[in-house]
Protein backbone atom coordinates (compact mmCIF):
# COMPACT_ATOMS: atom_id res chain seq x y z
CA UNK A 1 0.00 0.00 0.00
CA UNK A 2 1.28 3.44 -0.95
CA UNK A 3 1.89 6.03 1.75
CA UNK A 4 -0.74 8.74 1.86
CA UNK A 5 0.44 12.22 0.90
CA UNK A 6 0.81 14.47 3.92
CA UNK A 7 0.28 17.68 2.00
CA UNK A 8 -3.22 17.76 0.60
CA UNK A 9 -5.62 20.58 -0.11
CA UNK A 10 -7.69 21.50 2.93
CA UNK A 11 -10.71 23.69 3.59
CA UNK A 12 -8.80 25.73 6.17
CA UNK A 13 -9.02 29.49 5.87
CA UNK A 14 -6.09 31.23 4.19
CA UNK A 15 -7.04 34.46 5.99
CA UNK A 16 -7.06 32.76 9.39
CA UNK A 17 -3.65 31.26 8.68
CA UNK A 18 -2.19 34.63 7.63
CA UNK A 19 -3.70 36.36 10.66
CA UNK A 20 -1.69 34.02 12.88
CA UNK A 21 1.63 35.21 11.42
CA UNK A 22 3.84 38.08 12.58
CA UNK A 23 3.21 41.46 10.93
CA UNK A 24 6.07 41.22 8.40
CA UNK A 25 5.07 37.70 7.28
CA UNK A 26 1.43 38.87 7.03
CA UNK A 27 2.41 41.76 4.72
CA UNK A 28 4.65 39.55 2.60
CA UNK A 29 2.00 36.82 2.39
CA UNK A 30 -0.73 39.24 1.30
CA UNK A 31 1.55 40.60 -1.42
CA UNK A 32 2.61 37.10 -2.48
CA UNK A 33 -1.02 36.00 -2.74
CA UNK A 34 -1.70 38.87 -5.17
CA UNK A 35 1.36 37.96 -7.27
CA UNK A 36 0.66 34.20 -7.37
CA UNK A 37 -3.05 34.78 -8.04
CA UNK A 38 -2.34 37.16 -10.94
CA UNK A 39 0.27 34.84 -12.49
CA UNK A 40 -1.60 31.53 -12.06
CA UNK A 41 -5.21 32.69 -12.37
CA UNK A 42 -6.13 30.63 -9.28
CA UNK A 43 -7.35 31.62 -5.84
CA UNK A 44 -5.25 30.65 -2.83
CA UNK A 45 -6.05 27.43 -0.95
CA UNK A 46 -4.41 25.91 2.09
CA UNK A 47 -2.40 22.72 1.50
CA UNK A 48 -1.61 20.99 4.73
CA UNK A 49 -1.26 23.26 7.75
CA UNK A 50 1.09 25.88 6.29
CA UNK A 51 1.33 25.93 2.47
CA UNK A 52 -0.69 28.41 0.43
CA UNK A 53 -1.15 26.84 -3.00
CA UNK A 54 -2.60 28.03 -6.29
CA UNK A 55 -4.29 25.63 -8.68
CA UNK A 56 -3.54 21.93 -8.61
CA UNK A 57 -2.49 19.06 -10.82
CA UNK A 58 -2.49 15.29 -10.58
CA UNK A 59 0.86 13.51 -10.89
CA UNK A 60 1.83 9.87 -11.22
CA UNK A 61 5.41 8.64 -10.93
CA UNK A 62 6.86 5.57 -12.64
CA UNK A 63 6.89 3.95 -9.16
CA UNK A 64 3.10 4.11 -9.17
CA UNK A 65 2.99 6.80 -6.48
CA UNK A 66 0.45 9.44 -7.39
CA UNK A 67 -1.32 12.38 -5.88
CA UNK A 68 -2.29 16.00 -6.22
CA UNK A 69 -0.08 19.03 -5.69
CA UNK A 70 -0.44 22.79 -6.07
CA UNK A 71 0.73 24.23 -9.39
CA UNK A 72 2.70 26.82 -7.41
CA UNK A 73 2.68 28.08 -3.87
CA UNK A 74 4.51 29.36 -0.85
CA UNK A 75 4.79 28.91 2.88
CA UNK A 76 5.69 31.74 5.26
CA UNK A 77 7.89 29.75 7.63
CA UNK A 78 9.67 31.07 10.73
CA UNK A 79 13.14 31.44 9.22
CA UNK A 80 12.25 32.15 5.60
CA UNK A 81 9.46 32.16 3.05
CA UNK A 82 9.53 28.93 1.03
CA UNK A 83 8.47 29.42 -2.60
CA UNK A 84 7.44 26.19 -4.33
CA UNK A 85 8.20 25.74 -8.01
CA UNK A 86 8.74 22.90 -10.46
CA UNK A 87 12.29 21.62 -9.86
CA UNK A 88 13.60 21.96 -13.43
CA UNK A 89 12.77 24.27 -16.30
CA UNK A 90 14.91 26.05 -18.86
CA UNK A 91 14.53 29.56 -17.45
CA UNK A 92 15.00 28.56 -13.79
CA UNK A 93 18.71 29.29 -13.32
CA UNK A 94 18.84 32.59 -15.25
CA UNK A 95 15.74 33.81 -13.39
CA UNK A 96 17.16 32.78 -10.02
CA UNK A 97 20.27 34.83 -10.81
CA UNK A 98 18.01 37.89 -11.22
CA UNK A 99 15.72 37.13 -8.26
CA UNK A 100 17.82 38.74 -5.56
CA UNK A 101 18.91 37.41 -2.18
CA UNK A 102 17.74 33.78 -1.81
CA UNK A 103 18.76 30.19 -1.18
CA UNK A 104 17.52 27.34 -3.31
CA UNK A 105 16.75 23.68 -2.89
CA UNK A 106 15.37 21.16 -5.38
CA UNK A 107 11.81 22.51 -5.57
CA UNK A 108 12.02 25.36 -3.06
CA UNK A 109 13.42 28.84 -3.16
CA UNK A 110 13.92 30.46 0.24
CA UNK A 111 13.78 34.20 0.82
CA UNK A 112 13.97 35.92 4.21
CA UNK A 113 11.53 38.65 3.21
CA UNK A 114 9.79 39.72 0.04
CA UNK A 115 11.79 42.98 -0.06
CA UNK A 116 14.88 40.83 -0.86
CA UNK A 117 13.31 39.62 -4.13
CA UNK A 118 12.79 41.24 -7.52
CA UNK A 119 9.01 40.92 -7.92
CA UNK A 120 9.01 41.02 -11.73
CA UNK A 121 11.47 38.11 -11.77
CA UNK A 122 9.36 36.27 -9.19
CA UNK A 123 6.36 36.61 -11.49
CA UNK A 124 8.37 35.18 -14.40
CA UNK A 125 9.47 32.24 -12.22
CA UNK A 126 5.85 31.47 -11.34
CA UNK A 127 4.70 31.57 -14.97
CA UNK A 128 7.63 29.46 -16.27
CA UNK A 129 7.17 26.88 -13.50
CA UNK A 130 3.42 26.53 -14.11
CA UNK A 131 4.01 26.14 -17.86
CA UNK A 132 6.51 23.34 -17.16
CA UNK A 133 4.01 21.51 -14.92
CA UNK A 134 1.40 21.74 -17.69
CA UNK A 135 3.93 20.35 -20.22
CA UNK A 136 4.99 17.54 -17.89
CA UNK A 137 1.45 16.51 -16.97
CA UNK A 138 -0.63 17.48 -20.03
CA UNK A 139 -3.15 14.72 -19.31
CA UNK A 140 -3.57 16.02 -15.79
CA UNK A 141 -6.67 17.83 -14.81
CA UNK A 142 -4.98 21.13 -14.00
CA UNK A 143 -7.53 23.06 -12.02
Amino acid sequence: MMAKNKTTETHNSVADFINGLNVQKQRDSIQLIEIFKSKTGFDPKMWGPSIIGFGSYHYKYASGHEGDAPLAGFSPRKDAISLYFWPEFKERQPLLEMLGKHKSGKSCIYIKKLADADLETLGKLIVASVEEVKKTYPQSSVK
